[in-house]
């Protein structure tokens, strides 16, 4: 049976973005491409009393005039306004320096600025931009997001959609089967990988296509990079730098992991989740159903792992995060370091068994957590 999504808006857990602007601060909205950034931009612009100015960092004219360092040309172009908003502001040269001459130069002015790919964005503004600029990552959509639009029962029984097709926003909303995958296939293909394709550090985008497929059947699992290399046929360090670019594009997470007492506990090596479950089954063209899949644990871990960083992020839960295990395979899939306590939660599809904490882990931090999270609990610990 098709289940069929009705068309809707859903509020995204920033709106209003108002909270999150201050006179003469950049406001800064990362994330990947088409998980709503311009749409949450523009609900805002449609409801601000501010007089504002919209632009685009695919104008050329705008490009010239934020990249000049120019004075006289840069406070020209923003005299009047109380607010300039610039969609996809990677695209500017140096556009921090800009930015950095209206914050400084205009008494009161606001600025919102989005941007798709992290390492080019973010290595304009970080440094101009240093004590003058609040940051918000856009993901897609959160199960605590999608609660705008459907009830806790439904999000249940959508479940394995989530799991198989992810949460962009376009997926979401698609109307059937072949749609979102559709859509998902040309979010990966086209725009996704576009950003890092384009850089000229990647020099061959097969190896690039080969190390995704790799880490896609490895969600969960430690990575060794001389593994991957080896695989690959390339050098350590191009693993490396493709791995560090999959990262700073959003397309991958990394995890590390943690250690405090123990000789034993492994934190040498890193695990890798996928910001969308849907874009990990587009890479390996697998989109069956759950019943037909051997790979319902990674999906779920994945799929847990990147709603419980949603949670932490749009509600500023403040965490260091790791992953634990022993040389003698004794492993919790995800701790969280907060509020002076360790917290251990281990993913798991199938409730019908109990799973109790590791023998080291609770002789090494008795004082610590431990819970199992599965498909009857999971709404507790990622939308509270």
């Amino acid at each position: 049976m098709e289940l069929v999504y009705s068309v809707c808006m859903f509020k995204r857990d920033y709106e209003p973005l108002v909270q999150h602007l201050y006179a003469n601060k950049v406001l800064v909205v990362y994330g990947p491409r088409r998980v709503g950034k311009t749409t949450l931009l523009q609900n805002f612009l449609a409801q601000t009393k501010w007089k504002y100015k919209l632009d685009s960092g695919d104008n050329i004219r705008t490009q010239q005039i934020l990249s000049s360092q120019d004075f006289s040309q840069i406070l020209a172009y923003v005299e009047g306004y109380e607010l300039l908003a610039i969609d996809e502001a990677q695209n500017i040269p140096n556009v921090g320096m800009g930015l950095k001459i209206i914050v400084d130069q205009v008494p009161g002015i606001r600025l919102i600025v989005t941007g798709s790919s992290s390492f080019e964005l973010a290595g304009q503004i970080g440094e101009p931009l240093t004590g003058r600029k609040h940051t918000l990552t856009l993901y897609p959509l959160a199960q605590s997001e999608l609660l705008s639009g459907f009830n806790r029962f439904e999000l249940q029984e959508r479940l394995s959609e989530y799991l198989i097709f992810g949460s962009y926003p376009e997926v979401v909303q698609a109307p059937n089967r072949n749609a979102r995958i559709e859509t998902l296939t040309e979010i990966a293909n086209a725009y996704l990988l576009k950003d890092i394709l384009a850089f000229d550090r990647v020099k061959s985008s097969r190896t690039l296509l080969d190390l995704l497929k790799l880490l896609a059947f490895q969600v969960g699992n430690e990575v060794s990079l001389n593994e991957l290399a080896v695989q690959l046929g390339v050098d350590v360090r191009t693993v490396q730098r493709y791995l560090d670019l999959l990262e700073k594009a959003f397309v991958v997470i990394r995890l590390a992991g943690f250690s405090r007492n123990l000789r034993q506990e492994v934190t040498s090596k890193y695990k890798y989740y996928f910001l969308d479950n849907g874009i990990r089954n587009s890479i390996i063209a697998q989109f069956n159903g759950l019943d037909q899949r051997n790979d319902v644990g990674l999906l779920w871990e994945n799929f847990v792992f990147m709603e419980r960083l949603k949670h932490r992020t749009y509600s500023s839960l403040y965490a260091n995060t790791y992953f634990w295990r022993t040389y003698d395979q004794q492993e919790i899939d995800l701790v969280e370091e907060r509020d002076g306590g360790l917290f251990g939660y281990e993913c798991k599809w199938s409730a019908s068994k109990k799973v109790l904490p590791p023998k080291a882990w609770k002789a090494a931090y008795p004082d610590a957590r431990f819970t199992v999270i599965h498909p009857q609990n999971y709404f507790d610990f990622i939308a509270p």
